[in-house]
């Protein structure tokens, strides 16, 4: 519960948008409608699956991973509702705890843990797709190449920083399984290293001609990296 708190506050404190209305206009605070309860309710929900995405939980990751777009999403719901209610912060943020709290209700009274979520994420992520389109996947190659551009970048910067040592074990990592996945596929390793190569330098001129990153998700390549299961050995 306590991590689950602490994303919830990350969240309802995300600071406003240069484009948020402001709530000057609104004289006294107003009740919350029936579509603003949903949509902080929303808020709730990706809270707690984000939460349960970071500690590996097989149900929560069977959705897209939640902790950018969702973080997102909720400070811009937040703002929005307390335009339209005049509402404060303290209060917007109270609101998403309290259907943190209906959501762990539930579970209290007895319906499972992944069917309760299954059924908030059913009108949630509708909402969330509409208001935040997912951006495309990239593939394994992709990620390879953009974890290795991203630690020469900081590297440069920081040398050898915990952020860079990070990003050069995840570039590893993608290197090895993109590698293997080709191996799988009949592919040598020259051939791999050309493949690997021209798809990193593909990255790097998008970069240069555009100014920024590659618009992926880049969560999916985090998710490409994760640890692998082991299996079970049920030999005695």
């Amino acid at each position: 519960m306590e991590k689950i708190l602490l994303i919830l506050l990350a969240f309802a404190q995300a600071q406003p948008t240069e484009t948020s209305p402001s709530t000057g206009s609104v004289q006294s605070p107003m009740a919350l409608t029936a579509i603003q309860k949903r949509d902080l309710n929303c808020v709730a929900v990706f809270a707690i699956v984000a939460s349960e995405q970071q500690r590996g939980i097989d149900s929560a990751l069977r959705y897209p991973l939640l902790i950018e777009r969702g973080r997102t999403y909720a400070g811009q719901t937040g703002e929005r509702v307390m335009a339209e209610t005049g509402q404060s912060r303290d209060q917007i943020q109270n609101a998403i705890l309290a259907a943190a709290a209906m959501q762990q209700e539930k579970v209290k009274q007895g319906e499972e843990p992944a069917d309760v979520v299954a059924g908030a994420m059913d009108t949630c992520l509708p909402l969330l797709d509409a208001a935040l389109p997912p951006k495309p996947k990239p593939s394994l190659n992709q990620c390879a190449g953009m974890m290795q551009l991203a630690f020469e970048q900081v590297y440069h910067r920081e040398r050898l920083s915990k952020k860079a040592q990070d990003l050069k074990t995840l570039a590893f990592v993608l290197d090895n399984r993109a590698r293997e996945k080709m191996r799988a596929e009949g592919k040598s390793g020259t051939e791999s290293d050309i493949i690997l190569t021209q798809t990193r330098e593909d990255i790097r001129t998008m970069e240069q001609k555009t100014g920024t990153e590659p618009t992926f998700d880049i969560d999916h390549c985090f998710t490409l990296a994760a640890p692998k299961k082991k299996e079970q050995n049920f030999e005695h």
